[in-house]
């Protein structure tokens, strides 16, 4: 399809669609620019948008191919969330029920009344945990299940969200591991994406390893450099929004910090064990087209395959959380295990539903639309609100067909 600035962009773009590629393009070109990226857009289950470009492996200079795939960090969480509402739709979860209905050791220092619905929707106080984990504990998956089990939330349960970075997809997928005998990763690639044929996967097979994209990681926490520079600084003349979110995030024991960097030391989203391992809030790894593809089939047929219905998706999108969020120090808006449109997620129609990563991977579906979107990259930026990335996509989607 051309080159911006030396990148090569490849795909195919339907008629009426070009304004998406002009932005993809122009992605690269930006300051700072993409390195590797892909986006698809299907609209009424089959695809009109599938691009991508760059480079993979900066280092190796490698290029992104077709079939490139690549960590996604929270965006995973919306997969856990299909996973839930499968069960849900099949009549094998309440969400009102106890989670101790499911989970019987999740009822110790006080939990025993919690639903369901409040893992789904960052309202159960459990973002943190007293204990500290290694990536490795976090890996094998009952340490923190037994931790979670163990712990006493942060927070009354119920009387607000704060967001469950690490934690909600091992509080939601222990609900899904003991009602269904297999992980949440199994789950998702029986019921979900093997039948769609939607590349995605939490727990990533060794053969496809090779394929990876190398992520140009972001640190969350503050350098020694950054604290510092700081500690000059009068947050009390920054805007009330960014006040808060700065002040969080140079506390080393603040909540947003506890809960972004769960484990000591932080896990590496590059390594093989963390691909490998299942992480159902944080590793998921796919291409934009199986986002996409993933999505397109929780709002209508695609090739024949659909995976939730009208009533479920209603349901699943109903608002349960909305306002000033307890760990993110933001206004977060979630209907269950979905971000739901607002100023920070900006989506399609009022109906749009989805999730985003931490660095920018974003995807979504528009059930008035029959629309669905899904971006992956592997240079990841910090932002205090919506990437611009996927922004500029998503603007250039409404001025579409």
């Amino acid at each position: 399809m051309g080159t911006t600035s030396g990148t090569r962009v490849q795909g195919h773009v339907e008629e009426g669609w070009g304004k998406v590629a002009d932005a993809f393009r122009a992605n690269f070109a930006g300051n700072p620019g993409e390195v590797g990226a892909a986006c698809c857009v299907y609209v009424g289950g089959r695809p009109v948008v599938d691009l991508w470009g760059g480079l993979a492996d900066r280092e190796a200079n490698r290029p992104w191919g077709k079939d490139t795939i690549v960590a996604v960090a929270s965006t995973t969480k919306g997969a856990a969330a299909i996973c839930a509402h499968l069960l849900v739709q099949r009549g094998e979860v309440d969400l009102d029920a106890p989670v101790v209905k499911y989970w019987p050791e999740f009822g110790a220092a006080g939990k025993e009344l919690i639903p369901v619905r409040w893992l789904l929707s960052h309202r159960a106080g459990l973002p943190v945990l007293d204990v500290s984990l290694t990536p490795e504990q976090v890996y094998a998956w009952d340490p923190i299940t037994d931790a979670l089990a163990a712990q006493k939330p942060v927070w009354e349960p119920g009387t607000k969200h704060g967001y469950h970075a690490v934690t909600y997809g091992f509080l939601v997928g222990e609900v899904i591991r003991r009602i269904t005998g297999t992980s949440v990763g199994q789950y998702l690639a029986d019921n979900v994406t093997g039948p769609l044929g939607a590349e995605f996967y939490i727990g990533l097979p060794e053969a496809h390893e090779a394929r990876v994209s190398r992520l140009i990681e972001m640190s969350l926490e503050p350098t020694a450099e950054q604290r510092e520079m700081f500690k000059s600084l009068d947050v009390n003349t920054l805007p009330p929004n960014m006040r808060a979110i700065v002040t969080a995030f140079l506390d080393p024991n603040s909540l947003s910090l506890r809960a972004l960097t769960l484990t000591k030391p932080a896990m590496d989203f590059n390594s093989r064990a963390m691909h490998a391992a299942e992480v159902p809030a944080a590793n998921g790894i796919c291409t934009a087209r199986g986002l996409a593809r993933m999505y397109a089939g929780l709002i209508g047929d695609v090739d024949g395959v659909r995976i939730l219905d009208d009533a479920t998706i209603a349901n699943a999108i109903v608002e349960q959380s909305n306002g000033p969020d307890a760990v993110l120090v933001k206004d977060t808006r979630f209907g269950l295990g979905f971000f739901l449109k607002s100023d920070d997620q900006p989506m399609m129609g009022p109906r749009s539903f989805g999730h985003d990563g931490a660095g920018g991977s974003m995807a979504f579906a528009d059930p008035d639309s029959g629309l669905a979107f899904g971006y992956v990259m592997n240079k990841m930026q910090a932002n205090l609100s919506a990437d611009p990335r996927p922004v500029a996509l998503i603007d250039a989607v409404k001025n579409c067909p």
